[in-house]
């Protein structure tokens, strides 16, 4: 079925629109990320069972000179880094914009500790107009603004040879990486606003209400389970994003956390006071241990400095909509608009 506005609204508020069978338009359709079989996710509870098995799954799926790694600062790649044989290309994107974040520094510490070949992948606003249409076209959606730098990634890595890349996205999800949103048991309605993207009644002057969405995880005395929710949602969001780019960037991909579960409940306490992945940190301090704990950023976007005088024009939006939003918020209302054109001009 079609429903243009219940699309809308679930795009800004989750990034993405998690039933396949709601389109914005006849003759689209996108795909979801499918959770893997429980069957083949392994329970661990040590490091060195994790160790071992992201050994494996390296090994059975590295072939030399065709294979990379996407390196950022954190300590997930680089955990993936060091089962890596002796000039792997790593590949670590870097903003360029005025004040934006850069790794680059932090990544090249991991590749001299393992003599990998380091390369940085330079991101210009162009980039991410220029690929926006392509991927809009293949998506069927629009999308989370990580899939340019996948897909750029993935065009330079083709260029070389390359068609596997290894990258540590699921670290975060399945170890408890997720440190600010786990800080504390959630209200109900608290939760909600803390989770949205955009609230889409602040932004769509036809919003849908997406409170159902939620309800499934509501709990007694106004509570909610979070973390179910966010395995539904928040996990299977990012894990699409990364699918989506690869997939049309034409290379094999491997995320080894991808693969495994925590035996034991996760240590709320543990966290939050101050340990956010402490098995992946103890293992992280086994590689490295001659490297510090970085701090915990997410993946660099300089959307805040290229957006900074984006408004939205289309008519769906409510006028002045985005003054107070961040850049990563704006992105959305930028992609959407993107989307909206393209399929007014009949180019989807």
């Amino acid at each position: 079925m079609t429903n243009k506005l219940y699309c809308m609204s679930h795009y800004l508020a989750f990034r993405f629109i998690k039933d396949e069978n709601i389109n914005f338009f006849d003759g689209l359709s996108h795909t979801v990320f499918k959770p893997r079989d429980e069957k083949e996710i392994a329970l661990v509870s040590t490091i060195d069972e994790m160790d071992s098995i992201i050994r494996a799954k390296i090994n059975e799926f590295y072939v030399p000179n065709k294979t990379a790694i996407l390196l950022s600062g954190g300590i997930d790649s680089a955990i993936l880094a060091s089962y890596l044989p002796e000039g792997t290309k790593a590949y670590t994107f870097k903003c360029i914009a005025d004040g934006a974040i850069d790794e680059t520094a932090q990544a090249r510490k991991y590749c001299d500790a393992y003599k990998l070949d380091h390369e940085i992948i330079e991101m210009n606003w162009s980039d991410f107009e220029e690929l926006t249409p392509e991927i809009l076209k293949a998506d069927g959606v629009p999308f989370h603004s990580i899939e340019v730098q996948l897909l750029k990634a993935c065009k330079y890595a083709k260029s070389q040879g390359i068609d596997r890349i290894i990258y540590g996205d699921a670290a975060d999800y399945v170890f408890g990486g997720m440190d600010k949103i786990l800080s504390k048991d959630w209200k109900f309605d608290e939760f909600i606003t803390r989770y949205n993207s955009i609230e889409p009644s602040k932004a769509l002057k036809t919003p849908i209400d997406i409170k159902d969405v939620y309800e499934p995880y509501r709990k007694d005395k106004d509570m909610i389970d979070f973390q179910a929710f966010l395995k539904d949602y928040m996990d299977i969001e990012s894990y699409t994003s990364y699918m989506h780019a690869f997939e049309l960037g034409n290379v094999k991909y491997l995320d080894p956390f991808e693969s495994m579960k925590m035996a034991q409940p996760l240590d709320l306490n543990r966290i939050r006071n101050g340990e956010p992945k402490y098995m992946v940190r103890e293992l992280f301090k086994s590689k490295y241990p001659n490297i510090e704990i970085p701090t915990k950023i997410p993946m660099p976007r300089a959307t805040n400095q290229w957006l900074e005088n984006y408004k939205p024009t289309r008519p769906e939006f409510i006028e002045n909509c985005a003054e107070n939003m961040t850049g990563d918020q704006k992105w959305l209302c930028w992609c959407l608009e993107q989307f909206l054109n393209m399929h007014d001009k009949g180019e989807l």
